[in-house]
């Protein structure tokens, strides 16, 4: 069994040219507190020289740090620890603090010190990542001063289970899962892809009674491919792989390892099961086409084709395509086949709004602009167009969930609930 050690546990506050250790605390006193005067200037020079990692070395000692806004979080060991155990943790504590504190900067940590440190011995103990779950943790963990009755930790903190707890109860049983994917992609003018890829989530909000467990069964299509081991065997490689598969710690991964079966012990309440990400050709799902005409260096045109390439039966909501224009137009015009259509002069764009996009439509939308001279555009280049949309009941990999099964000893009936949206992530398309 590997072991990794936290010694020094320090926030930073950064400010222009200087910075100041807000809080810190020292598991096992095997590292000098002084050590952390070297980190700044380390980082300083890595960063100078292109060559800054997640993890700093300097005279036998280990820095490794995340930042988050202005703020350092830096663990500093003389041991071989396992980076990605600490960097998960470290990024566990942001997402805590952000939970209690709303925000994470240096006036909400100098203002809740006590409550910091509390939190720091619960969730590290001697330097080995405890309980993490913040709805856990606020169990026992409050932000309510000067409370002299002894407070019992619950349950939780030491079950095996420590992200839920005993004793739950609802009047109606009932789970919501979400099947959320983003796209990301880049095309040219000419309709090649560039870039794409899918970045997805499997989301729920539990309100469930007792200490439940969940089995959740997705299609053999997509899900068994994602290990080499099971690509080799069953589909024959016909599979969409998926990549980076994330788990929250609920999830039973021996089980996953040996069975393909995703069985857990879920939270109460909203979280995020697993993460993956899809490397794959998409096809656009929503193709634009802008052309650009000038009149004598006076005015500009811009006829704006927009086309959704899903299924007929899909509809796609909310569907803005941002459209970039020159700094300097004025008296803008607007003629549009679906929706409405504004200059946003912020954005330097124009914003083409659809409420309601079916599958295999076709809408257009032409404007016009007075423009004192084209040298503004030819300085600033030209802006690939942004396309924003939301396509509920639809996902872009295929992933579909085959069964949701819900097994809790007392033996009663739960509804589950399975919603699919796909939408855009970093959806960018060149213009012509």
């Amino acid at each position: 069994m590997f072991s990794f050690i936290y010694t020094v546990f320090l926030i930073f506050h950064v400010l222009p040219d200087v910075f100041s250790v807000v809080i810190s605390r020292n598991y096992r006193g095997d590292v000098d507190m002084s050590c952390i005067e070297k980190f700044m200037p380390l980082l300083v020079e890595k960063e100078d020289e292109g060559s800054a990692s997640p993890v700093l070395v300097h005279q036998g000692i280990s820095y490794t740090y995340i930042k988050y806004m202005n703020v350092y979080l830096v663990t500093v060991s003389k041991k071989n620890t396992n980076v990605i155990l600490v960097l998960s943790a470290l990024y566990k504590i942001v997402e805590v603090f952000c939970e209690y504190f709303k925000t994470l900067e240096e006036e909400a940590v100098r203002d809740n010190f006590v409550i910091i440190y509390e939190l720091f011995d619960e969730m590290l103990d001697f330097g080995y990542p405890q309980t993490t779950e913040s709805k856990i943790l606020q169990e026992f963990i409050t932000q309510q001063g000067n409370r002299l009755e002894t407070v019992r930790p619950p349950m939780a903190v030491t079950n095996a289970v420590s992200w839920r707890s005993e004793g739950i109860k609802y009047r109606k049983n009932e789970v919501f899962l979400d099947v959320i994917e983003s796209v990301n992609m880049l095309a040219n003018a000419q309709g090649t892809v560039l870039r794409s890829e899918i970045v997805g989530s499997i989301r729920f909000r539990v309100v469930l009674s007792g200490m439940p467990e969940l089995r959740l069964g997705l299609n053999d299509k997509v899900f068994f491919q994602q290990s080499g081991a099971s690509s080799r065997r069953g589909n024959g490689g016909k599979g969409v792989e998926l990549e980076d598969i994330k788990f929250h710690q609920c999830v039973r991964l021996s089980r996953f390892d040996s069975e393909r079966t995703i069985s857990f012990i879920p939270p109460d309440g909203e979280f995020e099961l697993m993460s993956y990400r899809l490397t794959t050709q998409v096809k656009p799902l929503i193709w634009v086409e802008a052309a650009v005409e000038r009149h004598a260096h006076s005015r500009v045109e811009y006829m704006v084709k927009a086309k959704s390439q899903f299924k007929r039966q899909s509809v796609a909501n909310h569907v803005e395509v941002i459209i970039p224009v020159p700094s300097d137009v004025s008296a803008p015009k607007f003629k549009t086949g679906a929706g409405t259509a504004k200059y946003v002069p912020e954005l330097n764009a124009i914003v083409w709004s659809i409420r309601s996009f079916p599958g295999g439509r076709e809408y257009i939308m032409r404007s016009s602009f007075m423009l004192p001279s084209i040298g503004s555009e030819e300085i600033e280049g030209r802006p690939p167009v942004n396309v924003k949309f939301e396509i509920p009941y639809y996902t872009t990999s295929g992933l579909q969930v085959r069964y949701l099964k819900i097994i809790e000893k007392s033996g009663y009936q739960a509804l589950p609930w399975v919603r699919y949206v796909t939408q855009n992530g970093d959806y960018q398309l060149r213009m012509t």
